[in-house]
């Protein structure tokens, strides 16, 4: 039977990523958002609103996936509202697939959210799990919203038969425009604003993680994670930690990255200095970099998204996470993080998205 696909969240940096891997293995790929992503070649775009269930309905009328991939989800004010309506989202999404009977595999994408706390909480005093942190870590005694859309999958694999794979990966290192947690594309446009204003390159986060071993995911690997789990009969009804394999120390790859851009590194001094505040008046700014090197995007706020940067970078524990049950099982696809970062700022330079 011919694999179809259905990634939900097509437009962002996962979805994306993970729509373009399915085509090139020749399946065929639906890729669902608010806004649908048109420019990946091969992709049919599906248009609906995952909190109405008729828009869901007549979107998916003639659509029966066999492989579902859950990538996307959102940010609300606080936590009860994120548990809310993202759990709303899964559950409508899968009441609707049910009535087709096509699904034999659901992939959710979370997050290292589910070991560190939800936003209100995140890795706060007293919730610090140990690292490197561990599929088997036991929920926190927090509300949180990965953990509902989790429960809701469970059901409907309960009731429809379905297996499923959970996927957490650590900051996640890909191209995409307005999406809502970018650090790699953050960090793009914070470098190519102090080159441009003459400003230091200032780290703003802890010197827990300034000095600490940490990783992130690329967004190549998590996709590749994602269909590797969704095909594999061992790797079924299973949650993973995933990310690129090495580790790194941001007090090196700070500079690097400062190298690339051509601008003074400045690293962690004596407090933390919130990239928020760094980059809160630099919209006007960004502005007229983009009418100076006729960049595609000249709102700021569509590439930048400084605070869940200073979430990641502002943490008071180093964060790394254990691969150990992927690569027993066999996924043994490896990323070399410095690179995950300069081929991003390539793509971005070649997109006109930086100059």
């Amino acid at each position: 039977m011919s694999k179809i696909a259905l990634v939900v969240g097509a437009s962002g940096i996962t979805g994306s990523n993970l729509a373009e891997s399915l085509i090139s293995k020749s399946w065929k790929t639906y890729g669902l958002s608010r806004t649908p992503n048109t420019e990946i070649e091969k992709l049919n775009p599906v248009a609906a609103d995952l909190l109405d269930i008729i828009s869901l309905k007549q979107a998916l009328a003639d659509i029966a996936p066999t492989h579902v991939y859950i990538t996307t989800w959102m940010r609300n004010d606080t936590e009860a509202e994120n548990i809310r309506v993202n759990s709303l989202m899964v559950r409508n999404l899968l009441d609707v697939l049910s009535e087709k009977g096509s699904v034999e595999h659901v992939a959710l994408v979370t997050g290292l959210k589910h070991y560190l706390g939800p936003f209100e909480a995140y890795a706060k005093e007293g919730f610090l799990p140990e690292t490197p942190l561990r599929e088997e870590h036991p929920r926190l005694d927090l509300e949180n919203f990965y953990y509902a859309q989790e429960d809701e999958v469970y059901a409907a694999a309960t009731r429809d038969g379905f297996t499923w794979s959970i996927h957490r990966p650590h900051t996640v290192i890909g191209k995409a425009v307005g999406n809502a947690m970018n650090l790699g594309t953050t960090l793009a446009a914070y470098a190519t604003i102090c080159k441009e204003t003459g400003r230091p390159f200032k780290w703003p986060g802890s010197s827990a993680q300034w000095n600490g071993i940490s990783d992130v995911t690329d967004a190549r690997i998590l996709a590749e994670h994602l269909i590797w789990a969704s095909t594999t009969d061992a790797a079924r009804n299973e949650a993973f930690n995933v990310v690129n394999g090495d580790v790194f120390r941001w007090s090196r790859l700070w500079k690097r990255i400062a190298a690339y851009f051509g601008v003074e590194p400045i690293g962690f001094e004596d407090k933390i200095r919130p990239l928020e505040l760094e980059m809160n008046n630099d919209s006007d700014t960004w502005k007229q970099i983009a009418e100076k090197y006729q960049l595609r995007e000249k709102e700021l706020s569509r590439l930048a998204s400084a605070w869940h940067t200073d979430l990641d970078l502002g943490r008071p524990i180093e964060v790394m996470t254990d691969m150990s049950k992927s690569r027993k099982l066999g996924f043994t696809i490896f990323q070399d993080t410095e690179e995950s970062f300069f081929d991003l700022f390539k793509k971005l330079s070649a997109a006109h998205l930086i100059p």
